[in-house]
């Protein structure tokens, strides 16, 4: 009898890499519940917490990204991309993985060059249209490569891509019925429902825009917002509180802020594009000036392409806020329409059809 699949996944730094690397283990153990599951991580980010948290093993390896501002910074990145690698070499080998994926941060980096070294199989995954540099460099030995928009088929070798979408969390590719969930968050049900956020801690240039502009938003008098400010600002936006705006400086439950909601405004990152989609919920998206290579933007524009959201740059924030808003909110069909686009684009099942094909590539029984 075969041995159960053994599979490494890394991914880290951010919620972006990491939350798909954990929803494609959990994809994997629902198909395979034997499957031997590890991630590999590194101490000081978001993955260390969130991988024990979601139920599986995580082990340190120790790298650092390229300081692009501070040079001085970088003096050590040698020394410890020698040790990462040095760590990935032994993970791989130890852990006897059958196939190791990643799914972006520089902690993928080393371990996939270790297991193609190995002999082992990988496979990458990118969550934006503008392929970060980390999968761009470890596409090229990738046996499978799964992108989330059409865009990022340019950055790889030819043939071996998929469009399979960005996993999302499991409850929002579940219906919710959008009466129930405005019951659960007591919004009336005949209100027109605007859910602003710029990430988990916040945009200082959303909530500073929305400080200016929140009045005339709420001068329709069915007008309801939800304003998620992040932590690093909730203490100073919160004051702006009022009839009709509830100011929150996190969201729980996503799933029934996207459901109870009719537009969202928020920043581009690839899994609130790709939760955006899932939930067919209509969008004014303003990109982040400040991430990496810009691939905000890229992702912003992917999905104003289909259809399914209004791309404005941060520098006419304040004019999506005070125009853009209200005219969206007034134009039923055209968020109709943008409904219907999104829903056509999404790929709810994003997980399972990455677990699947890593199975296949592994030639697990009843896979292949």
């Amino acid at each position: 009898m075969r041995r159960a699949p053994r599979i490494l996944l890394a991914g880290g730094g951010t919620g972006g890499h990491v939350y798909p690397a954990i929803a494609i283990a959990q994809a994997i153990r629902s198909i395979e519940p034997k499957s031997a599951i590890a991630f590999a991580g590194t101490r000081d980010h978001l993955e260390w917490n969130a991988v024990p948290d979601a139920g599986f093993e995580i082990h340190p390896i120790t790298i650092s990204g390229f300081h692009r501002k501070q040079l001085l910074r970088n003096v050590g990145l040698p020394f410890k991309l020698a040790t990462g690698l040095w760590q990935s070499y032994q993970l791989v080998q130890n852990f006897d993985a059958d196939v190791v994926v990643g799914t972006g941060g520089y902690v993928s980096g080393p371990v996939l060059w270790a297991a193609s070294l190995r002999g082992r199989p990988t496979v990458a995954q990118e969550q934006n249209a503008y392929a970060g540099i980390t999968n761009r460099i470890v596409g090229h030995r990738a046996a499978q490569i799964h992108i989330a928009f059409e865009e990022a088929k340019s950055w790889f070798p030819e043939g071996r891509c998929r469009v399979s979408g960005n996993p999302v969390r499991e409850e929002l590719a579940s219906s919710i019925q959008r009466s129930n969930a405005r019951t659960s968050l007591d919004v009336p049900q005949d209100a027109k429902v605007v859910f602003v956020f710029g990430g988990s801690l916040g945009s200082q240039a959303i909530n500073e825009a929305m400080c200016q502009v929140s009045d005339q938003i709420l001068s329709d008098p069915m007008v309801h917002v939800i304003w998620q400010t992040g932590r690093l600002y909730y203490e100073r936006m919160k004051k702006h509180e009022q009839a009709r705006l509830r100011i929150l400086k996190y969201v729980d439950q996503m799933d029934l802020a996207y459901a109870a909601c009719d537009l969202v405004v928020a920043r581009a990152g690839a899994l609130t594009c790709s939760e955006l989609l899932c939930t067919a919920t209509p969008a004014i998206l303003i990109p982040s000036p400040q991430v990496a290579e810009d691939h905000q933007t890229k992702n912003a524009r992917s999905m104003a392409r289909i259809g399914a959201a209004i791309c404005i740059p941060e520098e006419d924030l304040l004019n999506a806020l005070s125009i853009q808003v209200p005219a969206l909110l007034a134009d039923q069909e055209r968020r109709a329409t943008m409904t219907s686009k999104a829903r056509k684009a999404a790929k709810p099942q994003a997980a399972t059809t990455i677990a699947n094909d890593i199975l296949a590539l592994i030639g697990w029984e009843g896979y292949a």
